[in-house]
Order: C-alpha cells, then structure tokens, then sequence
C-alpha cells in the first residue's frame, strides 16, 4: 500500500506562488497517474489536476494556466507548482495515486491518501 505524504503548503498573498510536494513509500509512482485534490472547508474534495503515466497532465478550468504538476518518478515524488494564487485557492491539498479506471476527477477512484497541507491566500 502506497503512502503519500504532503508538505510545502503554507500562507502567501494573492499573486504569490507556492510549491507542494508528495513523496511516496511503499511503492513507486513511475507506474501510476497522479493526482491533487483539495478540501476546502466546509466544501467536498474537488480535483485540481493529473500527471498520467504517459507524460501528460490536466487541469481543472479553475487552475488551468496557473498550476502545474510535474513528477520525479526517480525521487518518487510529486509537485504542485502554483502561481498567481488567488484567495479561492484555499485549501487543504492532497496527492493521491489513481488505482480504478473510473473518472479521473472523481477521489474515489484514488488511494494513498495523506494528511494534507494547509494552503492560504490572503487577500
């Protein structure tokens, strides 16, 4: 069973940019389309974005242009770059390793899910 774990969130102004990490164990991400979600409160999970295992990623329209996802599959680690952030854009962020074929934005289809890491944009 794969284990993810977040880090890099933190507190930064609109406009400014952060990145997010999740390194994985008990297991190889090289294999696996990777994902981030985010939680924000009171709301449900929602996707944000995929690295598939063929070297291309997607976006959701809310992030599309500013967030980019890369992947070091030697390091087994997955990255969130985020620029231009925007207040809406607080949240806690998850990694998680796609394991059904269903829809790619829908978390049920995904495991490995870590603690988070709190992201805040001031205003």
């Amino acid at each position: 069973q794969v284990q993810l774990v977040e880090s890099g969130g933190g507190l930064v102004q609109a406009g400014g940019s952060l990145r997010l990490s999740c390194v994985a164990s008990g297991g190889t991400i090289s294999s696996s389309a990777m994902a981030w979600f985010r939680q924000a409160p009171g709301k449900e999970r929602d996707f944000v974005g995929i690295s598939w295992t063929f070297g291309s990623e997607l976006y959701a329209s809310a992030v599309e242009g500013r967030f980019t996802i890369s992947r070091d599959n030697a390091r087994n680690t997955l990255y969130l770059q985020m620029d231009s952030l925007k207040p809406e854009d607080t949240a806690v962020y998850y990694c998680a390793r796609r394991t059904r074929s269903g829809g790619y934005s829908d978390s049920s289809q995904y495991d490995g899910w870590g603690q988070g890491t709190q992201v805040t944009v001031s205003s």
